[in-house]
């Protein structure tokens, strides 16, 4: 390929001590490297005479595939250079089953607007399970819920969330502003099941418990629907950021005193060379779309909004 682009410059001069110029280098070295392309191809590529220098049969032919070989060239290193980047193939990417259809939408619009040739495969994976993945290269990155045992990964910018409580819209709790964790107790508790998360599920016990929350019974739902239909039909309460509880009008929302319970969740991905170039791109988009999530809690800078009970659409507003 180098000796081709010698000889398009020959042939785009027709001289060779002005090609020999524009090419930075001595004459005699250019004319040899020709001289070498000619008996590699087998053909003489310029009719030299006392007249000056111009393309034979031969070179006329070469120089139109010459411009298309290097123009392929060119095209293959900026190829190479957008997959090192992460700009092309597929990324593997898991997000908990928790995650909002709006969130979904809003990161993969970012993912394509500052990677339009990655392919981004999106997989509803338990943060247990995007663990384990991520060590045995079944994931590229991952979107997982502290506390995690990060070792061998690399962690993105962590986002925290505010969790307030669901209720019964028939509880009396529900007419308050805000709701104490000691107010729950007596009331059974609805999680998502411990396999998910193990240690963000031990974490809201030990909150809950520490506030004076004791559950009567922890009752499990992995689905966000079986969820709302245990604490409708009075089974426990639950714990929820806002936008579950705003898709059942039965159900009330309400922010816990003092925010005791804040998920925190951030990308993750392997350490170690082999790592996806796209990978702490996505931990990042990521981070952003969830940290515009405002509607996420009815509080922004820590004002809390008067709770507003009318049915509401299951949305997030972005911007």
């Amino acid at each position: 390929m180098r000796h081709l682009r010698l000889f398009v410059t020959v042939a785009d001069e027709l001289h060779f001590s002005r090609a020999a110029e524009r090419l930075g280098m001595a004459q005699p070295p250019l004319s040899q490297a020709i001289r070498r392309l000619e008996k590699e191809l087998g053909a003489e590529l310029f009719d030299r005479s006392q007249r000056g220098v111009r393309l034979s049969a031969a070179g006329a032919v070469l120089l139109e595939e010459a411009h298309e070989l290097l123009a392929g060239e060119e095209r293959l290193r900026t190829l190479a250079r957008r997959a090192a980047d992460g700009g092309l193939g597929t990324l593997r990417a898991g997000v908990p089953p928790d995650t909002t259809t709006a969130v979904l939408s809003a990161l993969l619009s970012v993912c394509a607007a500052h990677a339009p040739g990655l392919s981004v495969d999106l997989q509803e994976v338990t943060t247990e399970e995007q663990i384990r993945l991520l060590s045995s290269g079944g994931l590229d990155v991952g979107l997982v819920h502290h506390p995690v045992d990060a070792t061998d990964l690399r962690l993105g910018p962590e986002i925290s969330l505010d969790l307030g409580v669901v209720l019964p819209r028939t509880s009396p709790l529900a007419r308050l502003p805000e709701v104490a964790l000691g107010e729950l107790s007596g009331h059974d508790l609805v999680l998502f099941p411990r396999a998910h998360a193990p240690g963000w599920y031990d974490r809201i016990l030990d909150v809950c418990r520490a506030e004076g929350f004791v559950p009567g019974r922890v009752r499990h739902a992995s689905n966000p629907e079986f969820l709302l239909a245990l604490v409708t039909a009075g089974h426990g309460v639950a714990f929820d950021q806002g936008p579950v509880a705003r898709k059942e009008p039965r159900v009330a929302w309400r922010p816990l005193a003092g925010r005791p319970l804040t998920l925190h969740i951030s990308g993750a991905w392997p350490s170690g060379r082999g790592a996806h170039p796209a990978a702490r791109r996505f931990a990042d988009l990521a981070a952003d779309v969830l940290a515009r999530d405002h509607t996420a809690t009815p509080w922004r800078d820590g004002v809390p909004r008067p709770p507003d009970d009318s049915p509401r659409p299951w949305s997030v507003v972005y911007g």
